[in-house]
């Protein structure tokens, strides 16, 4: 009873991408979401059926509704956004878009229905549209890119001035709300809540001073987890909202060296670390025959590993645009998804850079949380890489190449990092401590929180995050 409870809270993290009913895999496959509900109820009613076998089926139950809430936009509320563009676009300009792969849709259950965010994405990831859409709208500067702009080039002069790597450290108080909606669990229930808390033993994050909690008890737990979080549970109470919350201040410091290829030393192939971060690992980092041919046509015969990975950081940068996402539970290969439709978001992109680089033979390994910075906070993904000579070090492969003349700035996310980061998580997909019984809104990564009770998980539409931050030192 014990092994399979373990193996079950392996599952709720590391859910298993199809079935072993081809018949099922291939009704979900091709959008009968009906059929596939209805075979697996029959599935489920079965007196033999395996404990493991039954959490998957009853998952890809979820999964299927968990797409379901990300493809709601019908045709006409599609065209209703992009006529604010293209005025006189009808249902054939869609049919285009379909066809070039830049307007996401699926068919479930004989309908056609578009990703909720298909419409905007497409003014992000179809040149032409994102050339009409600057044409009506005029070009609009993003703040966080004015931002930066502004601030990378102080902290590059700054440490090669001083010939340190880690600069100008800003402190931060930051409150972080978790509220669960009025009457999302019957009243008495109780509800279990882990919120995301920040890793330490980290050079670019220190000093982390809890201040409290609005619960008498609370969990924060050991570094350990790769995945950290505080956690709390509460009583529902009829017609009440529930709040989790935490206060904390800590330290976030700037990263920046200058990467010499030169330096590089040869990995040691036998140590661990160069195996686990250098492997495949199913069902987000895998070497299909795209990654292999597209690997080719990138690194060609470059073999120092700085100068390959950089091409790789380069191709993604200016082929790869940013997109908003689907839940990546609902995605069954998630850098593959990425490189067959052409976009992605931080995570995303993320995972694409970490691919291509570990068939590479460049160790990478993950690390995300939320970006801090004073144009405002958000969800944010990122990776590390290791180099023999310099250890690990920080890739923003969503920031990409930042548009400036000075090399330097210009590579920064490439080996450097700014200080306004808060690293939550140096590893996805793992388990959550407490163990969380039902299978997780984010399967992959944890910066929103998670949230369920004794009859099932709490999906995102029964609840909502707040993150509140104060700049303590202000020397930017």
């Amino acid at each position: 009873m014990l092994k399979k409870l373990l193996v079950l809270l392996v599952l709720s993290v590391t859910v298993i991408a199809q079935t072993k009913y081809p018949d099922l895999n291939k009704l979900i496959g091709e959008g009968e979401f009906s059929k596939a509900a209805k075979q697996i109820d029959i599935l489920l009613s079965g007196e033999d059926l395996d404990a493991i076998v039954k959490y998957d089926l009853e998952f890809q139950k979820e999964r299927m509704e968990r797409i379901r809430k990300d493809f709601r936009k019908s045709a006409e509320k599609v065209l209703d956004y992009i006529k604010r563009y293209y005025p006189d676009a009808d249902e054939q300009d869609l049919k285009k878009w379909e066809e070039d792969g830049t307007l996401e849709y699926k068919i479930i259950d004989g309908k056609k229905l578009y990703f909720n965010r298909s419409a905007a994405n497409l003014f992000r990831v179809n040149k032409e549209a994102k050339q009409r859409k600057i044409e009506v709208e005029g070009g609009i500067t993003d703040k966080l890119d004015e931002f930066l702009e502004g601030y990378l080039p102080g902290v590059v002069d700054k440490a090669d001035a001083s010939g340190e790597v880690l600069v100008d450290p800003v402190k931060m108080k930051l409150k972080y709300k978790l509220v669960v909606d009025a009457d999302a669990v019957p009243a008495g229930e109780m509800i279990r809540a882990w919120l995301p808390y920040p890793r330490e033993g980290h050079s670019r994050q220190h000093s982390i001073s809890f201040i409290g909690a609005n619960a008498d008890e609370y969990v924060i737990a050991d570094n350990v987890n790769q995945q950290r979080t505080i956690y709390m549970q509460k009583q529902a109470e009829s017609g009440k909202k529930t709040e989790f919350s935490y206060e904390l201040e800590y330290t976030a410091v700037n990263e920046w060296q200058k990467i010499d290829p030169e330096m590089i030393q040869p990995y040691d192939k036998a140590s661990t670390l160069y195996k686990v971060y250098t492997d495949e690992r199913a069902p987000h980092i895998v070497f299909t025959d795209r990654i292999k041919e597209l690997s080719e046509e990138i690194v060609g015969d470059e073999t120092n590993p700085v100068l390959q990975a950089k091409k790789i950081f380069e191709w993604i940068s200016n082929n790869i645009p940013w997109a908003g996402a689907r839940e990546y539970s609902t995605i069954q290969n998630i850098s593959e998804y990425c490189l067959s439709n052409g976009w992605g978001d931080c995570g995303i992109k993320t995972l694409s850079f970490m691919t291509l680089c570990r068939y590479n033979g460049i160790p990478t390994k993950w690390q995300s949380g939320w970006m801090l910075h004073p144009t405002g906070a958000n969800l944010h993904d990122w990776c590390e890489i290791y180099f023999e000579g310099y250890g690990w070090l920080p890739v923003d492969q969503s920031f990409g190449l930042v548009d400036s003349d000075d090399e330097d700035v210009k590579w920064f996310f490439f080996g450097g990092m700014d200080a306004f980061r808060f690293i939550v998580n140096d590893d996805y997909s793992c388990p959550l401590f407490p163990a969380k019984i039902f299978p997780r809104s984010e399967t992959v990564d944890f910066q929103r929180g998670e949230v369920e009770w004794r009859g099932g998980n709490l999906y995102y539409d029964k609840w909502d995050y707040f993150m509140d931050v104060k700049y303590l030192n202000q020397n930017f």
